[in-house]
């Protein structure tokens, strides 16, 4: 069996000031499950789907505060509109490749309307985000099917999850290099709420790659307008902070400054997304109490989330680039991992790692 790859922490790289959750990873928010679906067929399939799950109960029926967070609209994200409008989450959250969206709400909604519980529901709200990986993946011939959405969905779990070239991320490609997957976490500490958030990237973006502040892409010879490094990055931060929608929103911004800390830069053609979600309350879909008794985290109590989420995105995206390995796909095009040895030595030089 191949080796685990080392993450950056395991060098004695440090992302920022926080904690992390005993993990590392966005299941450090209690209750989150994530599951993976990877698809290597043959030598033009490099694909899959990644499925997020915020709590284990019927999702339709509880659902939870969650908001969206548009840092550059070149994708096709699904149900944005209804979670802006009601600031709720009623499916799982489905990542997987562009052309492949349609089928993953169209399993979504097969996979709710048969909870039991859901019988009369006559409308789903699906939220399906997604990069594209048609240099490595076939992915015009739309490989991935329903049945591979509710794998993804019924595998779910807490624990470690796994990260590079795996479900959603397979064929991804971040900084010119190999991307994927990519997770990490931050655990505040009890005098400023106890509060864990977590986040998980799919990584396929471009710009000017620098980790801990080292510019690694430039001392690589690897970046943006000297080559053409496009793409899109898929963020999802959870948390167990009792926040609304309209904080969650707030949240959801200052993840994307984890995204520019890595020196992405949301290009014209990229999909730069962030769905933040609340774990701490859930929203029932009927109840005879008309109204919502909520204790709801205040405003200026709210800033050591903003760095927690800020840290756990950048540290997740550098993650996913440590993780990815080498790969070659459609059409023979191949792409290489991070030289994570040249990587380390530039920041033990910088005094960024051990």
């Amino acid at each position: 069996m191949a080796q685990t790859p080392k993450r950056p922490r395991d060098y004695g790289i440090r992302f920022g000031v926080l904690p992390t959750g005993p993990l590392n990873a966005i299941t450090d928010v209690p209750g989150v499950r994530v599951g993976q679906v990877t698809l290597k067929q043959g030598q033009n399939v490099r694909t899959g789907v990644t499925a997020i799950l915020p709590h284990e109960g019927n999702q339709f029926q509880q659902k939870s505060p969650a908001a969206i967070y548009i840092g550059n609209g070149f994708g096709k994200l699904t149900g944005i509109s209804q979670v802006d409008e009601l600031g709720t989450l009623e499916t799982p959250i489905v990542l997987t490749n562009t052309l492949s969206v349609p089928t993953a709400a169209d399993a979504l909604i097969d996979y709710t309307l048969s909870q039991p519980g859901n019988e009369q529901v006559r409308s789903v709200n699906s939220v399906v985000g997604e990069t594209n990986d048609g240099f490595l993946n076939d992915i015009r011939s739309r490989h991935v099917t329903k049945q591979h959405v509710l794998d993804a969905l019924k595998q779910a779990k807490s624990g470690p999850v796994e990260e590079g070239n795996v479900g959603a991320g397979t064929g991804t490609i971040c900084f010119g290099f190999k991307g994927g997957i990519g997770t990490a976490s931050r655990k505040l500490p009890a005098s400023l709420g106890g509060y864990t958030v977590g986040a998980l990237v799919q990584t396929n973006f471009g710009g000017v790659l620098q980790i801990a502040g080292v510019p690694v892409g430039v001392a690589l010879g690897k970046y943006s307008f000297k080559e053409n490094l496009d793409g899109s990055c898929m963020m999802v931060v959870l948390t167990d902070a009792p926040l609304d929608a309209r904080n969650l929103k707030r949240l959801a911004k200052r993840a994307f400054m984890g995204l520019a800390q890595t020196g992405g830069i949301a290009s014209n053609g990229s999909g730069d997304y962030v769905i933040a979600v609340s774990t701490a309350y859930r929203i029932p879909h009927e109840t005879s109490n008309p109204f919502d008794d909520l204790k709801l985290l205040r405003n200026d109590n709210t800033s050591p989330l903003f760095l927690a989420a800020i840290e756990a995105t950048e540290e997740a995206i550098i993650n996913s680039l440590f993780a990815a390995q080498t790969l070659t796909g459609d059409q023979s095009h191949q792409i290489e991992q991070l030289p994570v040895d040249k990587v380390v030595e530039m920041l033990k030089k910088a005094g960024q790692a051990k």
